[in-house]
């Protein structure tokens, strides 16, 4: 029988770090411990990151060991140092510079001190926080191909740790794990078909010794599912499909088998969809596991399943059996999944008092507006109430668990306004629950799309190609909601037993940032470059500290030698970030950490300063409008529209004379291949690339020709 904390078999790396983990043990009686930050420091503090530790990781709040701090993701720290009464005292204690504009959504995990986070490009940092120095950097060296299968960016939501092991997720689907204390592989394996459009952008979980993760790439026609492996060797021990694949091949279990008859047509032949690419949680006492499952391939039902059905598992939370991965029940938060609206947002697990009787319930704010209670044992829904402004549904009918839908809410008689949008009520931004307060703070949005149904599709072997719901057909009527409000970002407050919205801060942006709450206080970044704190209770700012670049991660507390620290990890990007931004200046992703009393300058960086470019336009004009709309198909979605002044990606209109008189090696040849660039030789010809040339060119000069008309204007 395996003792606890052993393996049943590890690579040779592994059984080494072992090893010495438990010679470590058992001298540790005859000399002083290590020393805190070095190799066997580090061996000893991550060695004790049991299941047993893990389970209860409430009872060392000095530590955040997991992605939502404990299992039950609610991102409450009861760190008490850092109060209402004293959070003017709080100011910089150290940062450190990453190196890289693109987007950081990784929430950091800390242990003993030692810090692990990682960043753009599955990139893993180990960072000692008491000298505020990187101790070693992991790079998987994915290759930058795969930045144009990441939907949204190629970005990663953190790791996971486990008795000596850091596991991280790539890009292009490997399922990592290092040694935590030097940085050295353990083992990895290839978790996804490497022939298929598959990306890892979300963070890995540890439950009971078994490393659970899954995958992305629904857009592109891929099939979702959720694996386990085992924590010391990687071995593959179960996985759940979240969709049913070709019958004719047989199903892998009833689940399957079931969910098969609520698809019609092929649907296997585009995919099906239903990736979980990010929300997991686990109760162990009933040793369950629970999965957010994603959008369907296409998005647009009628050509996915042409005959309707519901979809199984689409936008879905299913919860699986710990030990085999079989399905113990599911909730189908948008039965037949038209909008993209997935239910891969995080989940948290609380204990309610509902109605007087103390309830076991899981809570979630999908995509689709509406905000679940569910008992986390049986999957009966409790409640489900807007949060956001929604109109493709009036309500949730609590008998039937299904969502009542409006007339024009699938867009097939009129294209129409819809709310939300595909980003969502709230999107991946982690928000977090506070049990003091018993509110849920939700980094949410009232934005809408104009989905329309085209006259017809057909599925062409390009696994890149995006089945949106847009370019609806222009011969039928448009549906404009005049009950739509002000579509921004905001920060809620929600209590879920009263089902209401308590209070609401207004934001710029509606991609925004992750939250975590203390006893009294929410931790918030903002797109425009702030770090915020606010008052749980009311939402009254009470703090606020200059970032310098918009933030999107979500923030950490912890504690080291006795002192209560608070860590966020600025750098713009993410799927609304790429093309947008609400600075002047794109800093590279830093680490902030703060601690009271503390008064460190913060960093500086070197202004850029940025000028249109300003080259003669070769081209007639029918050519340059074909440039834009084949700018439009293929770069606006990561550029931007020229001008505009990009996000985490640069806006080509102010890109350099070098890079247009190498534009067609940069678009047409890959020269930029390793900067993440598409190489569009296969797709475009070079007269097609020509036209987008000039049509940046000619973009970037209107520009120039308005600023220097508004500049006379104001001279005269």
């Amino acid at each position: 029988m395996r003792q606890p904390g052993f393996p049943k078999a590890v690579s040779s790396r592994a059984a080494s770090g072992l090893f010495w983990f438990a010679c470590l043990l058992l001298i540790s009686g005859c000399h002083t411990e290590p020393e805190k930050g070095s190799v066997d420091g580090i061996r000893a503090s991550t060695g004790a990151i049991t299941p047993d530790r893990l389970v209860n990781a409430d009872n060392t709040p000095e530590d955040w060991l997991s992605y939502g701090r404990n299992y039950g993701e609610d991102r409450y720290s009861s760190l008490d140092e850092i109060r209402k009464e004293n959070i003017q005292e709080l100011g910089l204690s150290w940062t450190i510079n990453l190196g890289t504009t693109r987007g950081f959504e990784a929430t950091p995990l800390v242990v003993d001190g030692i810090l692990y986070v990682s960043g753009p490009w599955s990139i893993v940092y180990a960072i000692d926080t008491r000298k505020a120095e990187i101790i070693w950097t992991f790079d998987p060296e994915v290759p930058k191909y795969y930045g144009e299968m990441a939907c949204c960016d190629v970005v990663n939501r953190g790791v996971a740790l486990y008795e000596g092991l850091v596991y991280v997720g790539s890009l292009d689907g490997r399922l990592i794990a290092l040694d935590a204390s030097t940085g050295e592989k353990a083992w990895e394996v290839v978790t996804v078909d490497p022939g298929e459009s598959y990306t890892i952008t979300g963070a890995p979980r540890v439950y009971d010794g078994k490393v659970i993760i899954g995958n992305g790439g629904a857009e592109y026609g891929v099939r979702g599912y959720v694996t386990a492996y085992d924590a010391y060797t990687g071995k593959e021990l179960w996985r759940f499909y979240t969709v049913p694949g070709n019958p004719a091949n047989g199903f892998e279990n009833e689940a399957m088998k079931m969910a098969a008859k609520t698809w019609t047509g092929a649907w296997w032949e585009s995919g099906g969809g239903g990736t979980a690419w990010d929300a997991f949680a686990y109760d162990p006492d009933a040793d369950l596991i629970y999965v957010g499952v994603g959008n369907g391939t296409l998005w647009n039902r009628k050509f996915r399943s042409p005959e309707g059905g519901d979809n199984l598992f689409l936008s879905s939370v299913v919860a699986l059996n710990a030990k085999d991965g079989s399905l113990a029940w599911y909730y189908q938060t948008t039965p037949g999944d038209s909008w993209d609206f997935t239910a891969t947002q995080q989940i948290i697990l609380a204990d309610l008092t509902i109605k007087g009787q103390k309830r076991k319930v899981l809570m979630q704010a999908p995509k689709n507006g509406f905000f679940y209670v569910l008992d986390r044992i049986s999957g009966e829904l409790i409640s489900a109430d807007p949060y956001v402004y929604v109109n493709w549904a009036t309500h949730v009918d609590l008998q039937t668990g299904r969502p009542v839908e409006t007339t024009f809410g699938r867009y097939e008689d009129q294209n129409a306004q819809i709310f939300p949008s595909p980003y969502g009520g709230h999107n991946w931004q982690p928000m977090a629950f506070n049990p003091m307060t018993q509110l849920v703070y939700i980094p949410a949005r009232d934005f809408s799309m104009l989905y329309g149904q085209p006259k017809d599709w057909t599925l062409n072997n390009d696994p890149r190609a995006v089945n949106l719901a847009i370019g609806g057909d222009k011969n039928k009527q448009t549906r404009i909601d005049t009950l739509a409000p002000k579509e921004q970002g905001m920060l809620l407050a929600w209590d879920p037993v009263q089902k209401k919205e308590v209070w609401r801060v207004e934001q710029k942006s509606i991609w925004n940032a992750g939250v975590m709450s203390t006893r009294d206080l929410v931790f918030q970044g903002t797109p425009d470059g702030y770090f915020v704190a606010y008052d749980a209770t009311d939402g009254a700012e009470l703090w606020r500290h200059n970032v310098g670049s918009g933030v999107i991660a979500a923030p950490i507390s912890y504690m080291v030698d006795g002192k209560q620290y608070i860590t966020v990890v600025s750098g713009w990007g993410g799927v609304g970030g790429r093309s947008v931004r609400y600075t002047d200046q794109l800093y590279p992703g830093t680490i902030y950490t703060f601690a009271l009393g503390a008064h460190q300058a913060p960093p500086k960086y070197e202004v850029v300063e940025k000028h249109l470019i300003n080259l003669p336009v070769d081209a007639n004009k029918a050519d340059v409008e074909n440039g834009r709309l084949l700018f439009d198909a293929h770069c606006n979605r990561c550029h931007g529209t020229p001008g505009d002044g990009g996000g985490a990606i640069p806006d080509l209109a102010y890109a350099s004379k070098n890079s247009f008189e190498r534009f067609n090696q940069i678009v047409g040849e890959g020269a930029a291949l390793s900067l993440g660039m598409p190489d569009f030789g296969g797709r475009l010809q070079p007269s097609q690339i020509e036209n987008i040339k000039n049509y940046i060119l000619s973009a970037a000069m209107e520009l120039t020709t308005e600023t220097n008309k508004t500049k006379r204007v104001g001279n005269h």
